[in-house]
């Protein structure tokens, strides 16, 4: 079942997360997480996002 859509509006701060299943590790190696980094910096750019911060961890992600 998909979550409800977030609500939007200008000037709000979002908490966003990912986790891998079963406490499994999100990233297999070094190239995973430079890739959600590169994900986080197109979809920032692309979007004019601000990001606060972001915490790479072995079973989730943080921005």
């Amino acid at each position: 079942m998909a979550r409800p859509l977030r609500i939007e509006y200008e000037g709000a701060v979002y908490h966003v997360t990912s986790r891998g299943n079963a406490g499994e590790p999100v990233f297999r190696d070094e190239e995973g997480r430079e890739n959600i980094l590169a994900a986080i910096k197109k979809v920032r750019d692309r979007y004019n996002w601000l990001c606060h911060g972001y915490c790479l961890m072995d079973t989730m992600q943080n921005s």
